[in-house]
């Protein structure tokens, strides 16, 4: 592609079509200082996040290791309790505390008095007014 050159402007300023390209100079140097600028503040923003969180990787490290321990400890809380829960430990514990089968316990038979009905509430005299209004 030929890029038209204006007169007077010898490459200084490049047409392509409607746009208008400065090819001067002083031009490139305040674009290459607006880029070196904007990469230093690029570089600085970065390094001063860095800065800011450089503890948050040793504590996310610690948290994984207290999460683990904990999760040990369940699981072993769980075993002891599923023993604990055992039926012939339950059985055991039960007989040492003198309790006794139901099946060997003796029976005694009763009559089961029926309830005694609830007395009923005092009625409150109840007044009813009605008032009639005629349109």
């Amino acid at each position: 592609m030929i890029l038209p050159f204006r007169k007077g402007a010898a490459l200084r300023e490049v047409r392509l079509g409607r746009l208008t390209v400065d090819t001067s100079l002083p031009t490139w140097r305040g674009r290459a200082v607006r880029y070196v600028l904007i990469y230093l503040l690029m570089v600085l923003a970065l390094v001063t996040v860095r800065a800011a969180t450089q503890g948050v990787r040793p504590a996310l490290k610690e948290a994984q290791a207290r999460e683990a321990a904990l999760t040990t400890q369940r699981d072993d809380l769980a075993l002891q309790l599923q023993m604990l829960e055992n039926p012939q430990r339950l059985r055991d514990w039960a007989f040492a505390n003198g309790m006794q089968r139901f099946t060997d316990a003796t029976k005694e038979t009763g009559k089961i008095a029926g309830v005694k009905a609830a007395a009923p509430a005092p009625a409150a005299p109840r007044r009813v007014e009605v008032s009639i209004q005629w349109k």
